[in-house]
């Protein structure tokens, strides 16, 4: 059974930093492009980060540039998103999406082209 596991959420003040993990099992995901997306309450779930199967190739949305870093260990099936700065408006639930991609290094950036899911973290910043 393929499933993928978001742990490393929390209430954490704004100002402060959270390092999210997403576990990978039940295939090898090294040939996987990997993405974070959050989900804030009344709003649409929106891409944060993506990652290429082999880490080289690296894409964020604006809101979380020079704040956020993903980065993802192949040998361990895991993918991690170091959020530093956080502020309130980072307050959603954090998802990890995972999708074979054996003919290129490239990033996915819309939820459409992700095939497994996680059950998503709880991320809340306070002000």
């Amino acid at each position: 059974q393929v499933q993928l596991v978001e742990s490393g959420g929390g209430l954490v003040q704004a100002g402060g930093s959270l390092r999210l993990s997403c576990a990978a099992s039940g295939r090898t995901f090294s040939r996987d492009v990997m993405g974070w997306f959050r989900q804030a309450p009344g709003k649409e779930r929106e891409l944060v980060a993506a990652i290429s199967w082999s880490g080289g190739s690296t894409r964020y949305a604006d809101s979380v540039k020079g704040r956020f870093t993903v980065t993802r260990d192949n040998a361990e099936n895991t993918m991690y998103l170091q959020m530093n700065n956080l502020a309130p408006e980072d307050t959603a639930v954090y998802y990890c999406a995972a999708r074979p991609d054996y003919f290129s290094d490239a990033v996915y950036l819309t939820e459409g082209q992700y095939d497994v899911w996680g059950q998503g973290t709880q991320v809340t910043v306070s002000s």
